[in-house]
């Protein structure tokens, strides 16, 4: 077994990950953000999207987190994010509903506000379905 480091994953709801890895890669504001053991400490603002983690076996998991915020510690990385769930929890139906209704909001705006808050929901419901489709594709690779 290699080096590895701690991660934890968590919303304010509840804790979904929690344990070793060798590698988290998560979307940054700045871009995406891998994180191997021993890594410079470090704050990152999150984006909407995909977290992967590589346990201490090889075998990626993948979650979905709608921004907040990763502190990388040498031997410990913590996410803290707005909200979060395991990909294959993610209702893809749904998403595409979000996508559709945001995507009308956007076309049909009445205000300033009514387009940040469609444009908000349209960047979270692509992003969960991203992490549908890069959790098949992963499957078919197996």
């Amino acid at each position: 077994m290699g080096i590895t480091m701690h991660i934890d994953i968590v919303s304010a709801e509840e804790s979904i990950h929690s344990g070793a890895a060798t590698f988290i890669v998560a979307r940054s504001v700045g871009g995406e953000v891998g994180i191997y053991p021993r890594h410079v400490p470090m704050l990152v603002q999150l984006k909407p999207g995909e977290v992967t983690v590589r346990d201490e076996f090889g075998e990626e998991q993948f979650y979905y987190v709608s921004g907040g915020t990763m502190e990388v510690q040498p031997d410990v990385v913590t996410v803290l994010a707005d909200a979060a769930t395991r990909a294959h929890d993610i209702d893809e139906a749904a998403a595409e509903q979000a996508r559709k209704r945001a995507e009308e909001a956007l076309a049909n705006r009445t205000s300033e506000v009514d387009y940040a808050r469609a444009q908000a929901e349209l960047v979270e419901a692509a992003a969960q379905l991203r992490t549908v489709q890069k959790i098949r594709k992963a499957a078919n690779r197996t």
